[in-house]
């Protein structure tokens, strides 16, 4: 962007040509975005038009939960193929790469093909499978695959040459690798260097054994992935790509503690052997072919230059979208309502908005408010989509047409309770005195109260 501003300035006698008429998506759409992107400040400045229908306003529906918002998606999903006959108009964009697991396992119990456009299936990623491959091992250590991929994942200077005497050991003897390593350990074979190395890491792996004994499921992921160190390991990476890998670790502690086990396999397997075969099915190639007609997942980032007629951005909440990285810089800012601009103007056709009352990220459980990106849309550009007998209050749901302020409140607000403490306003219902407040305390977490009891003050 800085780029494209500053050409002007270095190059006398710039001629600026600006390419406005779209060709792909509807005016209600485009109308939408250009609101949006006119809340930023470093831009040229472009005003998108078709001579094209107007089309649907763009619908906002709001999720009790991050499984309730999946649920939505993919029964939207099945309602477009049951008009169509075509899987392949839609496609689902999140910020966070971690947010396709929950998406792609509703996808497998509708039985509804899908791809993940530009990335790996949730459990093919690797950090899961390197984060397995630790369970694995520290529940059974004759798991060869598992001690090839991680005796250095982190780097602990095991090198080549040392694995491949290992395997020359465990061949020789028709032994697992584990015991090759500790014959070799035992007998002192290896370099004084490399010695050091396999000792600290079958330590590792004994000490993760013996840590997670009679926790459960969730804790048992939580501890593996703190103690083997992947986490600051992926932090090294720079950008996008270490966060989001760090991300899809935190996502896996939620998948196991969402767990449940079959009722076939309650009385045959314990809950951490059910999971690992969970996670090994779930690592299978069960993608749909690049060619087959099937729903497409996808970041926002993957999702430049492609075009959809069914279009569903997720997660749209303060904190994931923008991302909490950006919340204190306005340029970074600037840059993610650049990237919801490119989600809105994927859509040919039908745009879906979703945020959750609650979600739980980074091992906690979080009450976000819906983005301001959402706040930022044009009114009458919204469509508040409720679902029959799971019809949602109007009292719950908050649209860019809320009201900015109630009984002295608003929306986003930090208020002070003097038995809760500090928190946020989440939702305003009523007006005055009567006015029903729900607010986010950091220690009580959600409640609602009604203002003229309540005593709530600014923070």
């Amino acid at each position: 962007m800085e780029n494209m501003q500053r050409f002007s300035k270095d190059f006398a006698d710039t001629r600026l040509l600006r390419l406005e008429q779209n060709y792909r998506s509807t005016a209600n759409i485009l109308n939408a975005a250009n609101a949006l992107i006119a809340n930023n400040n470093a831009r040229l400045g472009k005003q998108l038009w078709t001579d094209g229908e107007a089309g649907d306003r763009i619908n906002l529906y709001m999720a009790f939960n991050e499984q309730d918002e999946a649920r939505f998606v993919v029964d939207q999903i099945a309602s477009w193929y049951g008009k169509t006959g075509r899987y392949s108009d839609s496609a689902v964009l999140y910020r966070v790469s971690a947010q396709s697991r929950l998406l792609e396992e509703a996808l497998m119990r509708a039985n509804i093909p899908y791809r993940v456009y530009g990335g790996m299936r949730f459990y093919e990623r690797a950090e899961i499978k390197d984060a397995l491959a630790y369970l694995r091992l520290a529940t059974f250590q004759d798991d060869d695959a598992s001690f090839e991929r991680i005796i250095n994942t982190p780097p602990r200077g095991v090198g080549e040459r040392t694995i491949d005497e290992i395997r020359a050991v465990a061949k020789r003897d028709q032994c697992p690798l584990w015991q090759a390593a500790g014959q070799l350990l035992q007998q002192k074979l290896l370099s004084a260097r490399a010695l050091n190395s396999v000792a600290t890491f079958l330590q590792l792996i004994r000490n993760i054994h013996e840590s997670v004994q009679g926790l459960p499921l969730e804790e048992v992921l939580d501890n593996v992935i703190k103690h083997s160190g992947l986490v600051e390991h992926y932090r090294k990476e720079k950008g996008e790509r270490g966060l989001a890998r760090v991300e899809n670790l935190e996502e896996l502690v939620n998948a196991a503690g969402e767990f449940e086990m079959p009722d076939d396999e309650q009385e045959a397997l314990t809950p951490l052997h059910a999971f690992l075969a969970h996670a090994a099915l779930e690592a299978g190639e069960t993608q749909a072919g690049a060619w087959t007609d099937c729903a497409h997942l996808m970041t926002l980032h993957s999702a430049k230059g492609l075009e959809f007629r069914n279009v569903f951005m997720v997660g749209m909440e303060e904190g994931l979208f923008p991302h909490q990285r950006s919340s204190g810089d306005l340029g970074e800012l600037e840059e993610e309502r650049r990237l919801c601009y490119v989600g809105i103007t994927r859509t040919q056709e039908v745009l879906t908005m979703t945020h959750a009352q609650h979600r739980r990220m980074h091992g906690n459980d979080f009450y976000p408010q819906p983005s301001r990106f959402i706040r930022e849309l044009p009114p009458e550009s919204i469509n508040t989509v409720r679902l029959g007998s799971d019809e949602i209050p109007r009292s719950l749901v908050i649209t860019a047409s809320a009201p900015a302020d109630t009984a002295g409140f608003a929306l986003g607000q930090r208020v002070l309770h003097a038995k809760f403490g500090e928190g946020v306003v989440l939702n305003l219902e009523g007006s005055g005195p009567n006015t029903r407040i729900q607010v986010n305390f950091e220690r009580a977490g959600s409640k609602w109260l009604v203002a003229a009891y309540a005593n709530l003050t600014r923070a």
